[in-house]
């Protein structure tokens, strides 16, 4: 039994590697005007108290989109402005396509707008799928996501948590959580119970904190 282990250990391990050794992250980035720039930092102060654009990256927050498209989701990111609120509009730092490729959507120390209470120190990665609230993320986007979160661990040594945006109340043990704005919060679904759980058996011993799936 101990061998059997071993053998799906190993074989494990090098199915990381040669997935890994295949990965590519490609650049689409959102547009980056004066007028983007001048709304983060206002939604930074408004929000955190804070006067920035950038930031030092200590958590990564996982996320669907709620669509069946990686462009339907760049779309919605693209506009500077959120017109439901006049913010800065959401967006996020990556956006993983349901085969498993990684957009590099802006910068990665750029503040992004994608989970309430954590912009200002988190790096956001978006999901295609979970439309109508729907469990299906792909194994492709697992390993991706486990790809890109070492890659970024490695990166930002800064970095010591990961959880899902669902998870977004328990994460705030973390001591990361600042919001400014009185009774501003969504309670969200994603990226599901699965796909977190699976995420931590993978990731938990490289030193990342997770939080109760």
């Amino acid at each position: 039994m101990k061998k059997l282990f071993l053998l799906v250990a190993v074989f494990a391990q090098v199915f990381l590697i040669n997935f890994a050794s295949a990965v590519e992250i490609i650049d689409k980035p959102l547009p980056w005007s004066e007028n983007r720039e001048r709304l983060t930092r206002e939604y930074a102060e408004e929000h955190y108290g804070l006067s920035q654009t950038e930031i030092i990256p200590q958590a990564v927050v996982v996320h669907w989109t709620a669509g069946s498209t990686w462009e339907s989701a760049y779309q919605i990111f693209y506009d500077d402005t959120l017109e439901e609120d006049g913010w800065v509009n959401v967006s996020s730092q990556f956006l993983v396509d349901r085969d498993g490729t990684i957009f590099r959507l802006m910068p990665e120390n750029k503040l992004a707008r994608h989970a309430i209470g954590y912009n200002w120190c988190a790096i956001g990665i978006e999901n295609v799928g979970g439309v109508n609230g729907v469990e299906d993320l792909t194994d492709a986007q697992l390993q991706s996501n486990i790809f890109l979160i070492r890659y970024l661990h490695e990166k930002y040594p800064t970095i010591k948590f990961v959880f899902g945006h669902y998870q977004q109340v328990e994460a705030r043990e973390s001591g990361l959580y600042i919001e400014k704005v009185p009774d501003y919060f969504a309670g969200k679904p994603d990226p599901g119970k699965i796909f977190m759980q699976s995420l931590k058996d993978v990731l938990e011993g490289d030193g990342l904190k997770f939080f109760p799936i």
